[in-house]
C-alpha cells in the first residue's frame, strides 16, 4: 500500500513514527465495538517493542503495539491491526503471536477511534519496562542494544511531524509534509528558486526521501545547536512553504530547473 495511513488523522505524524522517531509513544484508542468485546483496555502505540516484536500484552492487561518489527506484509495498516486484535486475545502476560502474512482483514481505521497523536518523545526504551516487574534478561539485553543504538530526537513544535535528530557530526531536520507530492514538489521548486529553501546560515537543504506515500524533506544543521534553536527557522519557512502552496500559477523557467534538480537529490533514509 502506497499511503498505509491515508485517512488517519495524523498520517504525517504516524510515518514519523514509523520512519524517523526512534523511541516514542503515543496512546491509542479502541473502536467502540472492541470495546464492547474486550473491554476498556489500555493501548499504547510505540516506536518499537523489545526484539522489534510486533505487539506486547502486558500482566495488568496493557497493550502495545509495535510500528517498526521485523515480520511484516505490503499493508503496515493491515498489519499493525491484526497485531492489536492478537494481542487483545491473548491473555494478559503471555506472549503474542501475530501473523507476518495476516491477509485480508481489518486496517487501523476500522480498530481504532482516529484523532490526533499524544506524541511522547523518549530519550530511551525505559518505558518498555513495568516498574518493580523482574526483568527479563533477553529484554533487558534487547533494551541495551537499543539505548546504545538511539540518537537524540525532538519533536519540533514549530510544525506537524517535524523532529530534529542528532547524528556524528551534525544535526538534521526532517519534516513529513501532509501535502500530496507534487503540491509538496512544486512549493520546494519555488522556494528553491527563490533561495530561500535553506533554514537560515550555516543550513543546507540536503534532499528528501518518500516514506508511505508522503515527501520528507531533510536539512543538514550545525551539531552545535540544541533542538530549540530551530523552531524559529522552520516556523519561518512552514509560512513561506505555506505561501508557495497557495500559488496557482505555473512553474517558471528557474522552478521547473529547480523541480528536476530536487528529484535527482533523493535520499536513502539510513
Amino acid at each position: 500500500m502506497p499511503r498505509p495511513f491515508e485517512g488517519l488523522t495524523d498520517e504525517p505524524e504516524w510515518i514519523a513514527l514509523r520512519e524517523l522517531v526512534p523511541a516514542a509513544t503515543a496512546p491509542l484508542r479502541l473502536a467502540p465495538h472492541l470495546v464492547q468485546e474486550f473491554g476498556e483496555r489500555q493501548v499504547l502505540l510505540a516506536t518499537v517493542l523489545p526484539m522489534a516484536t510486533a505487539a506486547v500484552c502486558k500482566p495488568d492487561g496493557r497493550v502495545l503495539i509495535g510500528l517498526q518489527r521485523h515480520q511484516q506484509s505490503g499493508d503496515v495498516s493491515r498489519d499493525l491491526a491484526e497485531a492489536l486484535l492478537c494481542a487483545l486475545r491473548t491473555e494478559p502476560g503471555h506472549q503474542v503471536t501475530v501473523p507476518p502474512l495476516p491477509g485480508l482483514g481489518p486496517r487501523l481505521p476500522d480498530v481504532l477511534v482516529d484523532g490526533p497523536l499524544e506524541i511522547t518523545v523518549h530519550e530511551d526504551f525505559e518505558f518498555w519496562l513495568d516498574p518493580g516487574a523482574a526483568g527479563d534478561p533477553s529484554v533487558q539485553a534487547s533494551l541495551e542494544r537499543a539505548n546504545a543504538a538511539i540518537y537524540p530526537t525532538v519533536r519540533l513544535s514549530a510544525a506537524r511531524a517535524a523532529y530534529w535528530c542528532q547524528v556524528p557530526e551534525k544535526a538534521h531536520v526532517r519534516w513529513v509534509l501532509s501535502e500530496d507530492e507534487d503540491a509538496a514538489l512544486d512549493a520546494l521548486a519555488r522556494l528553491s528558486a527563490a533561495g530561500t529553501l535553506p533554514l537560515g546560515e550555516e543550513t543546507k537543504f540536503a534532499g528528501m526521501f518518500r516514506a508511505h506515500g508522503r515527501l520528507v524533506p531533510v536539512w543538514d544543521l550545525p551539531e552545535d545547536n540544541p533542538a530549540d534553536r530551530w523552531e524559529q527557522p522552520v516556523a519561518e519557512f512552514a509560512t513561506r512553504y505555506g505561501a508557495a502552496l497557495s500559488d496557482s500559477t505555473s512553474l517558471d523557467a528557474a522552478a521547473r530547473r529547480a523541480r528536476h534538480g530536487l528529484l535527482g537529490r533523493q535520499l536513502t533514509l539510513r
